[in-house]
């Protein structure tokens, strides 16, 4: 990262923490980022006299999409740079002084931090002389669980069908609260996984609770489909495949001596191929309809397909660990050792072109127990936002 990058990037520090602030005091959930996205356009208006165009209007109506040209000329490669602006329904527990003005909506994942951090590169790089790609700025909503990139994938934004050229390889993103502040790391293949939601309604026959041999019952059929279903970790899945089958809610009842007509419990099952996933999907309506045969009771099976693995293109990864060393130093750059089993829609992008998703740390120096993703007191740090500039701009430049 030359000098003069470093010293753009520190100049335009103390406006985007103040933006990032402003964000986080202001947060607004999936699908309802207007404020976001009108503070976000106005931005980028500033930069119109440096040749950057944006249109607005995306993804159900929120979502930005930005295009910097080369200075090479139009034939020259693109990338794309993400970054997302939802919030969390979570009650606020920070105490800072910009905390949230929405009562029970907070950023507690960052993604006020990653918009500053999107919007500082395009600043950055549209008033540099030299730009040898175009770079196109995607600001998207609905990252927490409305799948806002695949809402701007479907819109185009990644063809050339909206504003400028197609876009040839992506990067994204994500604040990490364990991970320290200035550090960056990624890995090749998967780094997140998929996600896949369920439902089951599990019907039986209704009776008195000291008369159960007149029933047909569903609490104990869902008790036994809980259990039988870690089969698919225990029995089903390779011990070197991770997998995850975690039953989260129960319902069902209403009375100590009734045993009801039907019962449900939901889930999320957490995978990181596209060959475990098939599998657990056939397993699970297999072991829940056949616990519920043996049972006598019938079961309806929602199952909500999530977010694909977020896979990091192995050659493209590779160039990225090479533009990191050279950016912050090889010091500050690091081998995720593992996947993590949460889940991210920059899993879209990555479907459509070669990408890498990459983490940014955010833990304070002598911090050994930080607030983490979804908690009440995470704040993302602003000293990790000259790094995720220096990033982007590095990612676009070299």
């Amino acid at each position: 990262m030359s000098q003069d990058v470093r010293q753009a990037v520190a100049r335009e520090l103390p406006e985007l923490i103040a933006f990032r602030r402003d964000l986080h005091a202001h947060p607004e959930l999936s699908y309802h980022e207007t404020r976001t996205s009108r503070m976000v356009q106005a931005e980028l208006a500033k930069l119109e006299r440096h040749g950057l165009k944006y249109i607005g209007g995306l993804a159900k109506g929120t979502g930005v999409l930005a295009y910097l040209p080369a200075t090479e000329g139009p034939n020259s490669p693109t990338i794309g740079l993400r970054a997302d602006m939802d919030a969390l329904p979570i009650v606020e527990n920070t105490g800072k002084p910009y905390s949230s003005t929405t009562p029970g909506v907070m950023h507690a994942c960052g993604h006020d931090g990653h918009t500053a951090i999107l919007l500082g590169a395009a600043r950055v790089l549209s008033r540099l002389t030299h730009r040898p790609r175009g770079v196109h700025f995607v600001f998207q909503p609905a990252e927490e669980g409305g799948a806002g990139g695949n809402a701007m994938c479907q819109d185009g934004v990644l063809d050339g069908k909206v504003l400028g050229p197609k876009v040839e390889r992506m990067y994204g993103l994500h604040g990490w609260p364990t991970l320290p502040v200035g550090v960056v790391g990624s890995r090749p293949g998967p780094l997140l996984a998929a996600t896949d939601d369920v439902v089951v309604t599990i019907k039986g026959e209704q009776s008195h609770a000291a008369y159960p041999h007149y029933s047909k019952d569903p609490i104990l059929c869902l008790s036994q489909c809980i259990v039988s279903l870690q089969q698919l970790v225990s029995r089903n899945a390779s011990p070197f495949d991770a997998i995850v089958c975690s039953m989260t809610v129960i319902k069902g009842g209403t009375a100590n001596n009734i045993i009801p007509r039907s019962a449900e419990f939901h889930g999320t099952i957490r995978t990181l191929t596209t060959e475990t996933r098939a599998l657990a999907k056939k397993r699970f309506f297999e072991i829940v309809q056949g616990v519920c045969a043996a049972h006598g009771c019938e079961a309806h099976i929602d199952w909500q397909e999530g977010y694909p693995v977020t896979y990091n293109d192995p050659s493209l990864t590779e160039r990225w660990f090479e533009t990191a060393k050279a950016a912050v130093g090889a010091e500050r750059v690091q081998l995720v050792p593992e996947p993590t089993m949460g889940g991210e829609d920059f899993s879209y992008y990555a479907k459509k072109v070669p990408s890498v998703f990459f983490v940014l740390g955010l833990q304070r120096p002598g911090d050994s127990n930080p607030a983490t993703l979804h908690q009440p007191e995470f704040d993302f740090n602003d000293d990790a936002i000259a790094t995720g500039v220096e990033m982007m701009v590095a990612l676009a430049t070299r």
